[in-house]
């Protein structure tokens, strides 16, 4: 780049020439040393001996490796031996003195301190002395008892009995819990050949309480209680569904458990699909928290979900007989939805439509399902009903027919043995007969039939659904419940 006023001057040169640009300077020749240094720093003097076998390069690598080798040998010191000190050998009192001192593994005879020889006071035991107390500690494994338990840590079978009669005053030998930790004293026994006495013995019973059994002055056992102040309010957790309702409800804090009988409940009455991640969830379980700082979190009360502006409220209600312990809505309905259960346990071999028979060897209509099984498995009645008919029925043999509300009625044909007889009232999952091979059949197996309003359908066809409805004191006491659960603080 010219600057103009350069540029200028040199065009305002004298009359013999003009300079259209500047002259280049020459470099110096090099020497012969710098020449062969840079011809040195751009040779590669070790190459890859592994390829290019036999190039000027692969040569050049041979003679450096072959002048590395050799300097390596010539600047060896050889084979000689390198001389070390040793101690001098030690023996006598020397030796004792050195090893009483010294860091050695006992099984080589180390030793620890100086030996001091016996005076003429020291008298050999005839035995070793027993400890005056034993403390350690004894578990219930799954299955276990008290006694059992005792026994196994050394007390004595009459005693341990005594123990266990007296724990049984306090619990039930059921409610101890497998994994519970026994803290026990041993005292002094009389002689080696019987068991040693128990002194103390502590243990948690129970969630809320503390069993202490002691030895009295007099030599009786006592039996201490100690009650631990438990506080029972309810778990509630409330929160945004986000990405994930179960692991949103997990990061909250509530069991995995709950949050899968919060999903279970929910999914009673609605899609979990629908489920969006702006609904809000709210889960009320029972909680017991010790004053010792143990939590216990038991089931699940209450499922709440605000979704699309509607809210969900669901509770559990109701016996074991009732509803299941399962959950109603605010309204006091209970819905029941499901298809038919399969009525015994095996595959399904032939399902419902035209087929060829086997046996007859031409096409036709499957009425019903059959369903192979080993031979006298247990049928089970689908759902509730009336035993319509009970006894031989051509090919199908020993045959039982149940009426069931809505027009439905159900048939199980080919058994090996009836369990029920005409005119009985059967509930869902109770014993009707059991799997054989009677009539027109090829081998043990059950066909199986629905019929709505007289005519033959598809059993998985079927789908089931009940509503039970509360109401007077005993809808009023399920709102109550909800409104008791509801006004738990959220955390």
């Amino acid at each position: 780049m010219f600057l103009r006023e350069q540029q200028g001057l040199e065009w305002a040169g004298g009359a013999g020439s003009r300079s259209l640009g500047r002259h280049l300077v020459p470099l110096a020749d090099r020497s012969l040393v710098d020449r062969l240094r840079v011809a040195a720093a751009h040779t590669d003097w070790v190459p890859d001996l592994g390829q290019r076998i036999g190039t000027r390069d692969w040569w050049r690598g041979l003679i450096t490796c072959t002048a590395l080798c050799w300097g390596a040998w010539a600047l060896s010191p050889g084979w000689r031996p390198i001389l070390g000190y040793t101690a001098p050998p030690v023996s006598g009192a020397a030796f004792e003195e050195t090893r009483t001192q010294s860091i050695a593994p006992l099984a080589l005879g180390a030793t620890t301190g100086r030996r001091m020889a016996a005076g003429a006071l020291v008298r050999p035991l005839a035995e070793t002395p027993e400890r005056p107390q034993i403390e350690l500690t004894a578990a219930l494994a799954a299955g276990d008892n008290l006694r059992n338990a005792l026994q196994r840590a050394g007390v004595g079978g009459d005693e341990a009995a005594r123990v266990a009669e007296m724990v049984g005053g306090a619990v039930k030998a059921d409610e101890l819990r497998p994994g519970t930790v026994l803290s026990l004293t041993l005292g002094r026994r009389p002689t080696r050949f019987q068991p040693r006495p128990l002194e103390r013995l502590a243990f948690r019973a129970a969630f809320d309480l503390n069993l202490t059994i002691a030895r009295e002055a007099a030599g009786a056992l006592a039996m201490q209680r100690q009650p631990i102040a438990i506080d029972r309010t309810p778990m509630r957790v409330r929160g945004l569904v986000g990405p994930s309702l179960y692991r949103s409800a997990r990061a909250a804090g509530v069991p995995a458990r709950v949050v899968e009988a919060y999903i279970k409940a929910l999914a009673g009455r609605m899609s979990i699909g629908d489920v969006t991640a702006a609904d809000t969830f709210d889960i009320v379980a029972d909680q017991a928290r010790a004053a010792t700082g143990e939590i216990e979190v038991g089931q699940l009360q209450y499922a709440g979900l605000e979704h699309d502006g509607r809210r969900l409220q669901l509770v559990r209600w109701g016996d074991q007989q009732g509803s299941g312990g399962t959950f109603w809505d605010a309204n006091g309905q209970y819905e029941r939805q499901g298809a038919m259960g399969m009525p015994v346990a095996g595959r399904v071999t032939s399902t419902f439509g035209m087929r060829m028979h086997p046996l007859l060897g031409f096409m036709r209509m499957h009425k019903g399902m059959d369903i192979g099984a080993p031979y006298g498995s247990p049928i089970y009645a689908a759902i509730d009903g009336v035993v319509q008919f009970a006894g031989r029925s051509g090919g199908y043999g020993n045959f039982v027919k149940l009426a069931h509300a809505g027009g439905l009625a159900t048939g199980y044909g080919h058994m090996s043995r009836i369990a029920v007889s005409p005119g009985a009232r059967v509930r869902r999952g109770q014993v009707i007969g059991y799997v054989g091979s009677t009539g027109i059949s090829t081998g043990p197996h059950l066909h199986w039939e629905v019929w709505r309003n007289g005519r033959p359908v598809n059993p998985r066809s079927i789908a089931m659904s009940s509503v039970q409805t509360l109401s007077g004191d005993t809808l009023r006491a399920m709102r109550a419940k909800i409104a008791r659960l509801t006004s738990t603080p959220a955390r």
